[in-house]
């Protein structure tokens, strides 16, 4: 990774496996593509890196031990991590790019849901076991959605200790300007951040209005590396659970105004506030990442 360049992430993989017509169920949601479609995961990074990304991400954010305890696969917990990391690999090789494979270390009990974030000396143990087994296939770790300031810390923490350099990803509140989803500031979170000396904060899997509000604070860190990367949902429910019974739970409303066009629009915006590392997360398309890697170049 370069600082004096715009980075590109890529863009969600769930949707376009849903859209190659692969099983996303409401437990271990993209990860099912790993036992079912694992020829589908390294065509969703080959269209990324296609179409610009110069870092992939590996599709490891559902496998967490107590999901896969929900399909009866908790047995597959290493073999799945291991899986991630070669596909991932295999599409780099593939394509001859010099792209970089980002792991992904996500929440462990429930996206987008600080009231559930588990206990630092819980949380811990469970990603140094993940760590280990992503690091041998990873250039960098990426700690995806963390809507506490504890959450974050405790991935970063374990990241760092694999050698990698480690980038935190937050997800920022719907309607308060530059939080987490626990109500945290984002200052405070870079301020606990620091310590451990990540290679940047960036922002994601939120409004990008949200990010957008946010960019000017993660912009003066002092990080290398600032950013961000959208979801497109209209809103996430405060007590929202992928696999409850509730009835905002499951499937998350899609936004019908965040084209690659449009969504472009909000990462120029992002860029103009010093963002250098960009891209989408969930409801994007390597259509989107495609869009990115256009304006960035008006940049780099």
């Amino acid at each position: 990774m370069n600082p004096a360049m715009i980075t590109i992430l890529d863009a969600g993989m769930g949707k376009t496996l849903a859209m190659r017509g692969v099983e996303i169920p409401p437990t271990i949601w993209s990860a099912n593509a790993l036992r079912v479609a694992p020829e589908a995961v390294v065509a969703v990074h080959r269209e990324n890196i296609d179409a610009g990304a110069n870092i992939i991400t590996t599709n490891s954010y559902g496998i967490i031990r107590s999901d896969l305890a929900k399909e009866n696969i908790e047995d597959q917990f290493a073999a799945l991590n291991e899986l991630a990391g070669e596909l991932a690999q295999q599409a780099v090789i593939e394509s001859a790019s010099d792209t970089q494979i980002a792991g992904s270390l996500p929440p462990l009990n429930g996206s987008y849901r600080p009231d559930r974030v588990l206990r630092r000396e819980v949380l811990e143990p469970k990603y140094q076991e993940q760590a280990k087994l992503l690091a041998p296939y990873v250039d960098l770790f990426i700690c995806e959605t963390m809507s506490t300031i504890t959450e974050a810390v405790a991935a970063a923490t374990v990241a760092a200790e694999t050698g990698k350099p480690v980038l935190v990803a937050l997800t920022l509140h719907d309607e308060a300007i530059a939080c987490l989803r626990s109500g945290e500031t984002v200052e405070d979170a870079l301020d606990k951040l620091a310590p451990l000396e990540p290679i940047g904060v960036v922002a994601n899997c939120c409004l990008p209005e949200r990010i957008s509000d946010a960019m000017p604070l993660l912009a003066a860190s002092g990080l290398q590396y600032c950013g961000g990367y959208a979801n497109a949902f209209t809103r996430v429910p405060k007590d929202w659970l992928l696999d409850g019974e509730k009835e905002n739970d499951g499937s998350l409303q899609m936004r019908d105004d965040l084209a690659p066009p449009v969504y472009s629009y909000f990462v120029s915006a992002w860029i103009e506030r010093g963002a250098n590392v960009v891209g989408g997360c969930c409801g994007t398309t390597a259509a989107h990442t495609e869009a990115i890697s256009e304006l960035v170049k008006t940049y780099n």
